[in-house]
């Protein structure tokens, strides 16, 4: 008890020797006035002639266009997938941006059942808006964003088996006589988060994950889509889908403004 006692009071006096130093210090070199502004009149007129001492930030507006690594991974890697996608953004204001995505996929959808290849081309338009507050020199993002999407393409039935629970004759029907349904559409909205890092001057690596929202898609006779360029499979998810992306982008920067 008698050592506590000892070791508080050694706290509390060495607290108050700092204390009284760093007072000492602050009354030895006290801070500096601002200067006044400094008037001039030239003509009846008041002109402020003190030189402005602050630092201006300068934002680099240009158009950063880039490629979705993701797809480009995911065809190497997937025998049954090909796709290409490219991303591109334009700063409007500080941190508001419009952008879009562009690209084409292929896709085979192969089950107990069914044999189908979807071929196409999709198209996402909307804006990002920055949330992070860059320091100095810095110009990352996290970001929310909107789209809308559409999407043009054909399926092809490969090969189909008809189920029946009641199968008389064995084996069941198989069909190789290949169907195709050409000219079909979809459309539909997505939300974004994501974020973009400069890892190099006007070069950047980025991610998002997508909430997206089916609002009209075409049916085909006496089936069904089973998978969307753009947004992807249908069959197991509905009117609501999910997709992400990780792509490398460079800026080619065009001029700069104060923020």
């Amino acid at each position: 008890m008698k050592h506590t006692l000892a070791l508080h009071i050694s706290i509390a006096f060495s607290l108050l020797v700092l204390c009284a130093k760093t007072q000492a210090q602050n009354n030895q070199n006290p801070p500096k006035p601002k200067p006044e502004k400094e008037l001039t009149k030239v003509n009846d007129t008041i002109i402020n002639t003190q030189e402005n001492d602050s630092t201006a930030v300068k934002l680099k507006y240009g158009l950063r266009a880039g490629i979705d690594l993701g797809k480009i991974l995911q065809s190497y890697l997937d025998d049954d997938y090909s796709g290409f996608e490219v991303l591109v953004d334009y700063r409007l204001k500080p941190n508001l941006y419009i952008a879009g995505e562009l690209g084409i996929e292929e896709k085979n959808t192969i089950t107990d059942y069914l044999d189908v290849t979807t071929t196409g081309s999709y198209l996402k338009a909307g804006i990002d808006l920055n949330a992070y507050d860059n320091w100095l020199d810095m110009d990352n993002m996290i970001y929310f964003g909107f789209r809308v999407g559409a999407s043009t393409f054909n399926q092809t039935l490969n090969e189909y088996t008809i189920y029946t629970t009641d199968q008389y004759w064995a084996p069941q029907l198989t069909s190789t006589e290949a169907i195709d349904y050409d000219g079909l559409t979809a459309f539909w909205a997505e939300v974004l988060l994501g974020f973009k890092v400069e890892l190099f001057n006007n070069l950047y690596l980025g991610a998002n994950l997508q909430l997206k929202f089916l609002a009209s898609e075409s049916q085909p006779d006496n089936f069904e889509v089973l998978y969307i360029p753009g947004y992807g499979k249908t069959y197991d998810s509905g009117i609501i889908g999910a997709g992400y992306s990780y792509f490398l982008s460079y800026r080619i920067p065009l001029y700069k403004r104060s923020k």
